[in-house]
């Protein structure tokens, strides 16, 4: 998959690079979910698919993982304000 540098990429094709199940993983991440199991039940999306989206917004560095807990980024904590 090609990922654009930070000066390149823009909300469009970030939006269009996580799709839906990025975007709804994203606000799951932000309203508090912290693992995989938490996303799941905070955005409805199957493990697998979560699974397959996480690796999209590590390389977009929109979020972070910390003791095996994911958190927004700065960068992802803007796109998101963007997205409202």
């Amino acid at each position: 998959m090609l990922i654009m540098t930070d000066t390149e990429e823009s909300q469009e094709d970030i939006k269009n690079l996580l799709g839906y199940m990025g975007i709804e993983i994203l606000f799951a991440i932000d309203k508090g979910a912290k693992n995989l199991e938490t996303i799941k039940l905070f955005s409805g999306i199957s493990i697998e698919c979560i699974k397959g989206r996480i690796p999209v917004l590590l390389e977009l560095k929109l979020i972070k993982i910390i003791k095996e807990e994911h958190y927004l980024t700065e960068k992802g904590e803007i796109f998101k304000n963007r997205l409202i």
